[in-house]
């Protein structure tokens, strides 16, 4: 009996030795490195003082406009994102497609990134050759978005941004430390410190990811430091959602920040929603079969719904910030 008793205690130590190293692996572990999407043609790889992207300078003489354009949670140089930097450019606009994690000398998770890399990033845009420092844009959506309203209300002189598939909060940080523990750590820094965050909930019934988000808003009043100071930024805002979003209720956030911004005394916000379309509502529309529009279709409304949004939606982008960002 004593042997046998032995054995099964041993055998229980090394499940607990087994099982714990399973689970510091998953959350000390990096994620596999992103995708890093060559300049092209049109383009040009940046990669000094802390800024790495891709820049595409519009062509023409005189000083033109610039936009900030930032992708989401996929992390490094996407091809989705690449396509609207490049429509930026054809639009006449010098566009910066910075990537702020999971690329050379940045983090690899979304967690704590500095506020430090994007206005190191708007300085580096600002001074460069054909460059009007004084219209500045930034466009950015999912986790992008989140960045993009991070910036605006911290940033001075930032005079239009577009906001996909926004969030009215920042979240805690994309690593799986934060499911386990809350408030392990922010997605974003500010001076070394983390920005105050909103932890998510657990997940539940339904479709996609929302559970986690929604159980997570439903503590906000614990943590209203999280909220999103919309007030702060006083420039143009166009924000874009899809009610048919599954990954988290984009919508309903949206609606927060228009009535944020109305309560505070901040300007008007414009709101595009399109009911059939999901997680991938903004973007330039592709064929049905592109692999980004097939990700997309997997987060809420099919292939054909989140086309139509893009395709109108982002004529509405561009008209956007030909006015705002207008002499």
């Amino acid at each position: 009996m004593k042997l046998r008793w032995k054995i099964l205690i041993g055998l229980l130590l090394l499940l607990i030795v087994l099982v714990g190293g399973g689970a510091i692996y998953i959350l000390t572990s990096e994620p596999p490195p992103a995708r890093i999407v060559a300049a092209g043609p049109t383009g040009q790889r940046i990669d000094r003082d802390g800024v790495f992207g891709n820049y595409f300078p519009a062509s023409g003489e005189g000083l033109r406009p610039a936009i900030l354009v930032l992708g989401g949670s996929e992390g490094g140089l996407a091809t989705d994102v690449t396509r609207q930097a490049i429509a930026l450019q054809e639009r006449g606009y010098h566009a910066l497609h910075l990537a702020y994690h999971n690329a050379p000398g940045k983090s690899a998770k979304l967690k704590n990134i500095p506020l430090e890399d994007f206005t190191r990033a708007l300085d580096w845009l600002k001074r460069q050759k054909g460059v009007d420092p004084d219209r500045i844009g930034v466009i950015g959506y999912s986790k992008g978005a989140e960045a993009a309203l991070l910036v605006a209300t911290r940033y001075p002189g930032i005079r239009a941004v577009v906001a996909g598939m926004p969030t009215s909060v920042f979240w805690d940080g994309m690593s799986p430390e934060n499911f386990a523990i809350s408030n392990a750590s922010s997605s974003w820094s500010e001076g070394g410190k983390p920005v105050a965050s909103l932890p998510y909930g657990l997940p539940g019934e339904g479709p996609g990811m929302l559970a986690v988000f929604d159980k997570g808003l439903a503590r906000l009043a614990e943590f209203p430091d999280a909220v999103i100071p919309v007030e702060r930024y006083k420039g143009e805002l166009l924000l874009v959602c899809g009610e048919a979003d599954i990954l988290w209720p984009a919508c309903p956030m949206s609606e927060q920040i228009v009535g944020r911004a109305k309560a505070k005394g901040a300007p008007a916000v414009s709101l595009l929603r399109y009911p059939d379309a999901g997680h991938g509502v903004m973007g330039i529309a592709a064929g049905e079969e592109d692999k980004s529009i097939r990700m997309f279709a997997q987060m809420g409304g099919t292939a054909k719904s989140n086309n139509d949004a893009r395709r109108d939606s982002w004529g509405k982008i561009l008209a956007f910030f030909d006015a705002a960002l207008s002499r």
